[in-house]
């Protein structure tokens, strides 16, 4: 699993997981570690059918308590005379992965003849369902109106993906990812402090060409980037990211932008910014281009003394501060060798910046292509912090918590 999608700090918040009887049952596991790893606790239900794909024990061994199985099941399994109850009295969101067509139809018409279908029906919080199944099931016109019923009766719906399937057929029916599905969830457990608020975040390196195989560039992976676009949604943000060339997955929630030159990315964040509310520029963009060579590859025989012109890029972050209304916040990263602290206050006011946050890049830890960074942290209102190495994924939420919105 990609770093931006690592987001731990959820303690105290439980989840309660319901398994079902398809063949994708196994990857309910690997859910149930990242849940966990999220410093969630988890409970679960498998159904009859579920049981028999993976075993209940699977689930306890892992960490999940308690598990549950059968609604008249032996006493002292966990089920108790109220246990399809008990989710929707402790958790704060329940999840279904995943969910078969029978158990879509369950859910969508109220039925409640088993443990987890009658703990579903009574569950007043969020409700995450990601379905499994062959893909001409999933076709199917009442598991297509099934399905919509679900979306008019509040569920949060993860969609299958398309792909090979275990009988051998292909199409749309597969467990969706899990990085989706743990996503969804997440953001269901998450404060929604900004719910309603428009969030631009540029990401990644840029390329800048000089023949047909070569380029100017820099080694950013857009991590950094990518966890403040997913702590921005999670928190409930409608999120645009322009991306850079990178290798990143997001959530089907986020639209994603893909740029290739600093020139690419100036036109798309000045066309985006006007409708936005925040922006947060962590993109590593390349301050020069070289003067173009040709589409062509350069051969090396005979280059002699081979020189490169440069030609400057427009400064985006100071192209969009210039423009920034009075209810835009805008966020700029500064990656610097060296004690950043003087620099960052410098860009915070040439820039028009409601918030700096900077690091070394040539410290161990701090920078490219790592998961975690160490910050200097400086606001508009005269705020000034220094904060430790950290997972970048607690950098995201801690800049989104610092950020002066009102």
């Amino acid at each position: 699993m990609q770093p931006h999608f690592r987001f731990a700090g959820f303690m105290g918040r439980r989840v309660h997981l319901g398994v079902t009887g398809s063949i994708a049952a196994y990857r309910a596991l690997d859910l149930l570690r990242a849940l966990l790893a999220a410093d969630l606790t988890v409970s679960a239900t498998l159904t009859d059918a579920g049981a028999r794909f993976v075993t209940p024990l699977s689930f306890e061994a892992l960490g999940a308590s308690p598990v549950y199985g059968s609604m008249f099941g032996p006493a002292g399994q966990g089920e108790g005379a109220f246990g399809h109850l008990e989710p929707g009295q402790d958790a704060a969101a329940l999840v279904i992965a995943p969910a078969t067509a029978n158990m879509l139809a369950k859910l969508a018409h109220g039925l409640a003849d088993d443990m987890l279908s009658c703990q579903a029906l009574a569950f007043p919080g969020p409700r995450i369902v990601a379905p499994a199944m062959n893909p001409r099931m999933w076709q199917a016109p009442a598991t297509r109106r099934n399905w919509d019923a679900l979306a008019d009766l509040g569920f949060i719906r993860v969609d299958p993906e398309s792909g090979g399937v275990a009988c051998g057929d292909t199409g749309t029916g597969r467990l969706a990812p899990l990085e989706e599905i743990l996503a969804a969830t997440l953001r269901a457990v998450s404060p929604q402090d900004y719910a309603g608020r428009r969030v631009l975040v540029t990401l990644g390196p840029t390329r800048e060409p000089w023949d047909g195989v070569r380029f100017w560039s820099n080694p950013s992976s857009g991590t950094m980037g990518a966890c403040m676009a997913m702590a921005a949604h999670l928190r409930g943000a409608e999120v645009t990211v322009v991306a850079g060339p990178v290798d990143l997955l997001f959530p089907s929630g986020i639209r994603v932008v893909p740029v290739r030159t600093a020139l690419e990315m100036h036109e798309a964040c000045l066309d985006l910014w006007p409708s936005m509310d925040i922006a947060c520029a962590t993109a590593a963009v390349a301050d020069f281009r070289p003067e173009p060579h040709g589409p062509g590859k350069f051969k090396k025989s005979g280059a002699g003394d081979l020189r490169v012109n440069f030609l400057p890029n427009p400064d985006i972050l100071k192209a969009m501060g210039e423009s920034k209304a009075d209810h835009q916040r805008l966020i700029g990263f500064a990656a610097e060798t060296g004690d950043p602290r003087a620099e960052a206050a410098r860009k915070l006011a040439a820039k028009g910046l409601d918030l700096m946050a900077a690091n070394d890049v040539s410290r161990q830890g701090s920078g490219f292509c790592s998961a975690t960074n160490e910050m200097f942290v400086i606001d508009a209102t005269g705020r000034v912090e220094s904060w430790p190495v950290l997972p970048k994924t607690e950098v995201a939420w801690r800049l989104w918590d610092h950020l002066p919105l009102d």
